[in-house]
C-alpha cells in the first residue's frame, strides 16, 4: 500500500468512528450534481514560467510555504485579496522580479527576509508564521542539496510517481503531515500532495508533471474545503465544535476535532469522486475555488496554527 492508499484508508477509518464530525452521505449526490466536469482555470501561482528547473524550483518553494491559514486573520493582506491570495501574489511578484529560487537562497532564509517578501510588519503579529516559512525554506534548501541543488532533479527522482514525490517531500519536518486519532496514525500530506498536483496542472500533465498515478492523489486536507462541504450539508459538526468555530477559537493541531475535520473532509471528497467519476484532486481544486464565494467566506471556518495548511 503506497502513501496515497494509506491516506485514503486512514481517513476512512477516522470518518467511521469520528465523535465530533459526521459525513452526511445523502448530501453527496446533491452536491455532485452542482459540480463541473471541467477543472477550474489555473490560479496565478499555478502558472510558473521557464525551463524545467525554473518551474520545479518555483513550485516546490511556493508549496513549502503554502500554509498559515490559522494566522490569516492577523496577516496584512493586499486590497481585495484573501490571506492565501495575498501570499501567492507576493510570491509571484518576487519570482517575476528576481527569478526562481536557488538552493543557496532557500538555505539562507530567515524571518526578516520572509517579512519583506510577503510584505508583513516585523516585528509583528505573524512573526511565528514567518519563522516557520523561513524554516520550511531552509529545510527545502537542505533537501535540494541531496539532488545537486536541482529542484528538477528532485522531481525526476520520483520516476513519474506522485506517491514517490509525496514520500520525498513528506520527509521534511514541516511537510511530514501525519496526525494520530485514537491511537491510529493518520497521514494527510496536504502540501506534498498539492505540490504534485500543482506540477501536473502547470505542465498539462507533461514533462515534470507527468505522473502515472496522478489520478490517485487525494483531496488536500485544509480548512477551506471542509468548510465548503459543511456549507453544502455534507459535513456536520457537533454543537460544541460548531460553537468554538463560530467564536473564532483556534483548534489545537492534532486534536481529535481538528483531525476529524480534515480526515472527514478528505473522505467526503473520496465519496464525491466515486459519485462523479472525477479525480479527488480535481474536485478539491473546484471546491477550494468555490470557497472564494463571499457568502461562504462570511461564515467562520475552523482555524488552527500549524504548518500543514
Amino acid at each position: 500500500m503506497n502513501v496515497l492508499d494509506q491516506v485514503r484508508a486512514a481517513c476512512a477509518t477516522v470518518a467511521g468512528r469520528a465523535e465530533h464530525v459526521n459525513v452526511h452521505e445523502e448530501a453527496i449526490t446533491v452536491l455532485a450534481a452542482t459540480l463541473d466536469p471541467v477543472e477550474p482555470p489555473l490560479l496565478p501561482e499555478e502558472q510558473p514560467a521557464g525551463d524545467d528547473e525554473a518551474m520545479a524550483a518555483t513550485v516546490l518553494a511556493w508549496n513549502a510555504v503554502n500554509f498559515g491559514s490559522g494566522w490569516f486573520p492577523d496577516l496584512r493582506k493586499r486590497p481585495h485579496l484573501s490571506g492565501a491570495r495575498s501570499l501567492a501574489a507576493a510570491w509571484a511578484g518576487h519570482v517575476d522580479r528576481h527569478g526562481p529560487p536557488t538552493a543557496p537562497w532557500l538555505a539562507e532564509a530567515d524571518a526578516a527576509r520572509c517579512a519583506r517578501l510577503f510584505d508583513q510588519p516585523h516585528p509583528g503579529p505573524v512573526d511565528d508564521l514567518l519563522e516557520l516559512f523561513a524554516r520550511a525554506w531552509r529545510d527545502l534548501g537542505a533537501l535540494l542539496e541531496g539532488f545537486g541543488g536541482s529542484a528538477a532533479s528532485l522531481v525526476r527522482s520520483a520516476g513519474g510517481s506522485a506517491a514517490a514525490l509525496v514520500d520525498i517531500l513528506g520527509a521534511m519536518p514541516l511537510a511530514h503531515d501525519v496526525a494520530r486519532h485514537r491511537g491510529v496514525e493518520v497521514p494527510l500530506y496536504k502540501r506534498a500532495q498539492i505540490t504534485a498536483s500543482h506540477l501536473a496542472r502547470a505542465t498539462g500533465g507533461t514533462g515534470l508533471g507527468a505522473f502515472a498515478d496522478g489520478h490517485r492523489l487525494t483531496a488536500f486536507a485544509d480548512n477551506l474545503v471542509p468548510h465548503v462541504l459543511r456549507m453544502a450539508g455534507v459535513l456536520g459538526y457537533d454543537g460544541g465544535l460548531a460553537a468554538r468555530i463560530q467564536a473564532g477559537t483556534l483548534l489545537a493541531p492534532g486534536s481529535p476535532e481538528e483531525v476529524e475535520i480534515r480526515a472527514c473532509g478528505l473522505h467526503a471528497v473520496e465519496l464525491l469522486s466515486a459519485d462523479t467519476g472525477l479525480p479527488a484532486a480535481a474536485l478539491d481544486h473546484q471546491l477550494w475555488q468555490r470557497g472564494q464565494d463571499p457568502a461562504i467566506k462570511a461564515v467562520p471556518r475552523h482555524r488552527c496554527r500549524c504548518p500543514w495548511y
